[in-house]
This record gives C-alpha cells, structure tokens and sequence, in this order.
C-alpha cells in the first residue's frame, strides 16, 4: 500500500502523470473536481484564493445554498471533496503552462512543476469597479452588480445605476423589476445615446450626468450619493455594470480563442477549447455570470474530460482502474 504524502503536499512530476490540473478552485473547479474524483481520475486543484465574489455577504439563486456567504459555500465544497483521495489541493498560484507531447506542464508560484494529460481553466474573471470614494465600504453589502444575485434583497427600495454605457441603461430598465424608483448616475460621462434615454424616460428612470464626489453610509449600508456640485441624492443600493478582464494570464499564453464582445474564452458546448487538451468553464468563459451556472459547467467539464481521456485510453488499448494502483499511487488530499 501506498504511504499517505506529508500534509500540505501535492502530486509531482515524479509520480507519475496526473489526468487533469485544475487552476482555480471556485464552484466550476470544484465541481469538475467531484465528476473526476468520482471516475478515480487523479486530479490537482490549484487556488490561489481570491475568489470574485470574495466581497459578496451571501450567494443567490443556488437551490439548497440561497443565503449562502461564498466563503462559507467553498469549505462545503472542499469538505465533500474531502473523501475522493485521488484528488489533491494546493493554495498556489500557476505562473506558468508548457505544452509538450502529449501533457501539460504547470508551472507554480514556487518553482515546483506538475504534469497531467490535460488542464481545466476556471479561473474567473476581474471586476473593474467604479473610481468613487467609500465605494469598497459598501461593496458586496448595497453596491453590486448583478441583479438577480441582490436585487430582491432590495427590493421597493430607491437605487442608484452607475455608468454611462448600453449597459449600465439596460441595468436600469431591468431593476425596475424590484423598484420604481430607480436612477442612472452617469458620473460626469456621456449618455450612451438618444435611443436609451428615450426608453430610460418612457420608464420613468431619471439620468444625473453630474459627476459622484462620494457615497455616505453607516457601516456597509449605504444612504446617499453626494455630488461635486454639493447635491445629495438618497440611495438605499448602488449597482454598476463593470468592465472585466481575464483574471489569468494562463489562457492567452496557450493560444486560446477569445471573444470579441466580452473577452471570455471561446470554447464549445462541452466546454472544450481550441487547444486540443484544454477546457475552460466558468465565469471565464460564459456571460451567465451565477454561482450555479459556473458550478454546471464545471460538472460538464469534467465529464467531457472524462469523456476525452477514456478516448484516448481505448485508442491506446490502456483503460484500466485507478483503484490501488501501486505503480501510480493516488494523490491525497492536503
């Protein structure tokens, strides 16, 4: 029998080749992970914790989670991943991936080099927040950025749009679904165009084009939004409409497609990529940006990379069980 790794070990190069590097271990990931683990694939999830939704009090529209903090939501992950021993864990960032024949090399932030048949991107995406003083005192509690996550919680209350973009108009439109009293602060820049103010007035959302000095709130609860004029607007809730890049550098370095509107990377239905071995899912790769859309497409991930290495392995005539094998002994959680 196999004797279990010190704690806070990983797999390496030298025992042998993992089926699958996961780097990023949010809801996809992790969910990738159960999938694998439970096809006794030997897996390696890389985090390097900063997750998105770090700032966020609680996760929505997740059956069985609702109310959830993300924090929370993560060690429920890790713990029911706890008991499928071929898949390791390691708090490190990936610097770096190397293709070779027929692996991949992942590079992490302390040198060390793991090796496996294929990899998963889910490593998410960056918020570009708003430029406003006292915006991160309320960030996560009433300033957000999507509706459905926050929206009901606010519900009848007056709330504040922040952007100048179709977007941030559309976002507007769409949270009257929760309150009459909405407005858009365009902080000083342009109207996006005539056609949406139009529609924002037919709809009874008011545009304020003077520029943001700062947000005033007790604690994490925001109360008005005070202009560089000296005006004050009263606001229960702020929301925007970010701008977002890639949170990895790893995709871009593999030769993966992106697209052109949003930035996320292309990949198929399956969740697979043009760089044959690589699969992205999650936020990076979707404009469904919710915790349980990122966690499905993970599952899905995981059984097309099942799929895919059990393809190759009948191709090679080489499907066996990973169940004790002494040769290639499996990774054990840290």
């Amino acid at each position: 029998m196999s004797k279990p790794k010190a704690e806070n070990s990983s797999p390496s190069t030298n025992e042998g080749l993992l089926d699958v590097i996961i780097i990023g271990g949010g809801p996809a990931g992790l969910s990738a992970a159960l999938i694998l683990g439970r096809c006794l694939r030997r897996v390696l999830v890389c985090d390097s914790g900063q997750p998105r939704n770090a700032a966020s009090h609680a996760l929505h529209g997740y059956l069985t989670r609702d109310g959830t903090s993300p924090a929370e939501f993560l060690k429920i992950g890790r713990e029911q991943l706890a008991p499928y021993e071929t898949i390791a864990f390691r708090h490190a960032r990936v610097q770096d991936v190397e293709r070779a024949e027929g692996h991949f090399a992942a590079v992490l932030e302390d040198g060390e080099r793991v090796s496996s048949r294929m990899l998963l991107l889910a490593t998410g995406l960056v918020d570009e927040l708003p430029q406003i003083e006292n915006f991160r005192q309320f960030y996560g509690v009433s300033a957000h950025n999507c509706p459905f996550c926050d929206g009901w919680e606010h519900r009848g209350q007056p709330i504040a749009v922040v952007g100048c973009s179709k977007d941030a108009a559309e976002l507007a439109l769409e949270l009257r679904l929760w309150s009459k009293d909405i407005i858009l602060c365009t902080n000083g820049g342009a109207v996006c165009d005539r056609e949406a103010l139009d529609l924002l007035e037919r709809n009874g959302v008011d545009v304020i084009k003077t520029a943001i000095a700062r947000l005033e709130g007790k604690g994490s609860e925001l109360e008005r939004i005070v202009f560089q004029d000296g005006s004050e607007n009263a606001r229960r809730a702020l929301f925007f409409s970010p701008g977002q890049h890639q949170r990895s550098h790893l995709a871009e370095m593999l030769g993966c497609e992106f697209c052109e509107d949003d930035g996320c990377v292309q990949c198929g239905e399956d969740a697979s990529t043009c760089v044959p071995g690589v699969f992205v899912a999650g936020n990076a790769s979707r404009g469904l940006q919710l915790v349980i859309a990122a966690a499905a497409e993970g599952m899905q991930a995981g059984f097309k990379i099942n799929s895919a290495l059990l393809e190759a392995d009948a191709e090679r005539g080489a499907v066996k069980s990973g169940a004790g094998d002494e040769k290639h002994p499996a990774p054990i959680p840290n």
